[in-house]
């Protein structure tokens, strides 16, 4: 089987100021990071696709769009699960002094948890006061599946990969830590950025070679790469579908570098008024978002 190709190297969903409607599109701008310039207000054209976002036959037409809003590049709609690999790097691994695992480390979230680029993270009353509850920030490399697979193996991973975005996994550690299962902290609604572009599995050759970096109220605190992680992309794939159909649409998380805020002395944690934003390399770009909490908002 080869690889997946598609007609696009980079797509983004959005809103046109032209016909104030959701389109798709391959930003014209082929080096522009189009998470910094939506953040910005900057000027981001795109030439429309026709088609699914998951349809690799999707054709990319010469009708140029202007972005009114730039939205996370799947619909909650078309994402069919997400998967979330926990403890993946060494560097993180190392931090937190915890072993490294045997097997991959799974935990689920909802679709709800999913946002796009600018959209605020809401810590809910549930997690609040972030201070005790520990809210934390996690740059993450997204694989998406472009093929229905099942027990794949590890040499042919690659062949089912549409696509590659980026994301940050809003956790909750106080929740995550009391419990063995992380499902229930990792899946608060809006609390999880998701884009803000996918770039196509054939223009990142090497996914283990993949810089990431989380800023937060404008100090750098994560800088790391996918050469950390226990479990590459291939091996991620592998094992995850023994045994279990992952289809067209499944987006996998595939964890964090070291840097993490609850492990730091004193801990950071994320608070109502923080800037936050992650940086994911491959010309997938950057993704802000502001932390807002929920008890706050309501004030509002």
């Amino acid at each position: 089987m080869a690889p997946m190709k598609t007609n696009w190297t980079r797509l983004i969903r959005f809103v046109a100021a032209e016909t104030a409607r959701v389109h798709i599109g391959e930003p014209v701008d082929a080096a522009l990071d189009v998470g910094l310039a939506a953040h910005q207000g900057g000027l981001i054209r795109a030439k429309e696709i026709v088609g699914s976002a998951l349809d690799p036959t999707a054709a990319v037409t010469s009708r140029v769009l202007t972005v009114k809003t730039l939205l996370s590049p799947l619909s909650r709609e078309q994402v069919k699960l997400v998967r979330c690999l926990g403890l993946n790097y060494k560097d993180h691994a190392a931090e937190a002094k915890m072993a490294l695992p045997a097997f991959p480390v799974l935990f689920y979230k909802p679709v709800t948890s999913l946002i796009g680029p600018n959209a605020p993270v809401i810590i809910p009353a549930a997690a609040c006061p972030p201070k005790d509850n520990l809210s934390d920030y996690e740059v993450e490399l997204v694989i998406v599946i472009g093929k229905t697979c099942k027990d794949v193996k590890a040499a042919d991973a690659l062949d089912y990969v549409l696509a590659y975005s980026g994301a940050n996994d809003v956790s909750f550690r106080k929740h995550q830590l009391a419990v063995s299962q992380w499902g229930f902290s990792k899946s608060f609604d809006n609390t999880n950025p998701f884009g803000p572009c996918l770039v196509a599995a054939t223009a990142i050759k090497d996914p283990q070679n993949v810089p990431l970096r989380t800023v937060l109220n404008g100090e750098t605190v994560q800088d790391g790469t996918t050469k950390e992680q226990i479990f590459g992309v291939r091996d991620t794939i592998a094992h995850l579908s023994q045994g279990t159909t992952l289809e067209a649409g499944t987006i996998i998380l595939t964890g964090t570098p070291k840097g993490v805020g609850f492990v730091k002395s004193p801990p950071i944690f994320l608070k109502h008024g923080d800037k936050m934003s992650v940086w994911v390399g491959g010309g997938i770009g950057s993704l802000y978002n502001d932390v807002v909490e929920e008890p706050a908002r309501a004030k509002l």
